[in-house]
């Protein structure tokens, strides 16, 4: 049972699957298939999405830092807090969870007006500078289901890929505005985006332009600390 639960969780490592794709990938039969996604999903280290689909559980990521594995939520403090001081607005690390993106780590600018995304927030993968991010470097499939609803267009994630960043202005809310950079794993994958957000009086309807530099510095730190940690 152990063996086949490990295969469910490994198959999903790469997104939500439905349960004919979980068959696919795991060579289990369907019944067992779905009997171990079941059980699974009851012990929340398997959920499902808004469409139904199979999706890694929010238990994983509370055992995982419990035991203090997971290095770059360790890291995400200090680097966002530099972020924080060079840019002057608050700062976000955030992951994507099936259909949305939580906001794992967050320091805020210390007064004066402000975007204010608390730890735990799930907010949209339609938009946003971060939705931008954590979706540019999907497969073309997810890519594309991604897209049906979305604020951007494959055009501008095309966009994102080429520069390494991405930029918002009014689309997650209005009189927002948010640049983001993709921090990456030992093998390259996107797993997460840091972002600087903040109103559009500050940040001006080109927000990369101010930030960017930073922002992809700020990434940047974060993925070197996962290869040096072997993540």
């Amino acid at each position: 049972m152990l063996d086949k639960a490990a295969l469910v969780l490994t198959a999903l490592e790469s997104g939500p699957a439905t349960l004919a794709a979980l068959v696919q990938q795991t060579g289990l039969a369907r019944p067992t298939a779905h009997r171990v996604a079941v059980a699974l999903e009851h012990h929340r280290l398997v959920a499902r999405d808004l469409q139904g689909r199979f999706v890694l559980g929010p238990r994983l990521g509370e055992l995982s830092s419990a035991a203090g594995e997971d290095r770059l939520l360790a890291t995400a403090g200090p680097v966002l807090a530099r972020l924080r001081d060079i840019t002057g607005e608050s700062a976000q690390l955030f992951r994507r969870q099936g259909d949305v993106r939580v906001c794992v780590a967050a320091v805020e600018r210390p007064s004066g007006l402000r975007d204010s995304v608390p730890v735990g927030s799930q907010l949209t993968m339609n938009a946003g500078s971060a939705a931008q991010i954590l979706l540019a470097w999907e497969d073309p499939e997810r890519m594309h289901r991604g897209l049906q609803h979305s604020a951007f267009s494959a055009a501008a994630l095309a966009s994102v890929r080429k520069r390494g960043w991405a930029q918002s202005v009014g689309e997650r809310e209005p009189g927002v505005a948010s640049v983001s950079a993709g921090v990456r794993s030992p093998t390259g994958k996107v797993v997460a985006s840091v972002s600087v957000s903040g109103p559009l009086e500050r940040l001006s309807r080109q927000p990369g332009r101010m930030h960017a530099p930073a922002v992809m510095a700020a990434a940047d730190r974060l993925s070197q600390s996962l290869r040096r940690s072997g993540e």
